[in-house]
């Protein structure tokens, strides 16, 4: 059974993950809670996995990574006919291994896995697919799909607060959108 959250605690993972420099203070006085709960909460939050890790979000382009593609990729399953099955959950697990891939993820229809990678520029992406990708074990076919241009990338997960006491914690979230 997944733990409940309060609505201090979607406001304290709301903060946090518009920005994971805030310090327990600085929290406190947003949410108008006492600096010691807000400890207790981030720390229980912590443990129950709410919260994975805390980092920086760097940008790919001034880091020469500003190329993104996504790729299609078809498993079989089988390699030859006497080899084992190869699980489709392995062959992922060695993509997710490449340092240009971010992320790996097991899809339905047409196509068995869907993979983002960012480099330096297209011929880069192409070197990745050709040369690592294509070359895994299990790997049928792929198809890449250029991005032109970006709309919006975040890895931010959309938190409800509620109001409680008197304290509206919309208010923050509304403050925390309108940057």
């Amino acid at each position: 059974m997944q733990p409940k959250l309060d609505a201090k605690d979607s406001a304290i993972l709301a903060l946090i993950q518009d920005n994971s420099k805030l310090t327990a203070r600085q929290i406190a006085k947003k949410i108008d809670a006492p600096i010691t709960t807000v400890f207790a909460k981030i720390k229980r939050m912590e443990e129950l996995g709410f919260i994975r890790e805390y980092r920086a979000i760097l940008d790919a382009k001034k880091l020469n990574c500003g190329t993104t593609a996504f790729v299609l990729a078809s498993v079989s399953y089988r390699t030859g006919d006497n080899e084992a099955l190869i699980p489709q959950r392995v062959i992922a697990e060695e993509i997710a291994k490449f340092l240009e891939v971010q992320e790996v993820h097991i899809v339905t229809g047409d196509w068995d896995l869907l993979i983002k990678l960012k480099a330096e520029d297209v011929e880069s992406v192409g070197r990745v697919v050709i040369d690592k990708l294509r070359l895994v074990k299990g790997i049928e076919k792929t198809l890449t799909c250029m991005v032109f241009e970006t709309s919006k990338e975040t890895t931010e997960i959309p938190i409800e607060i509620r109001k409680k006491s008197g304290k509206d914690y919309e208010r923050t979230v509304k403050e925390k959108r309108g940057r």
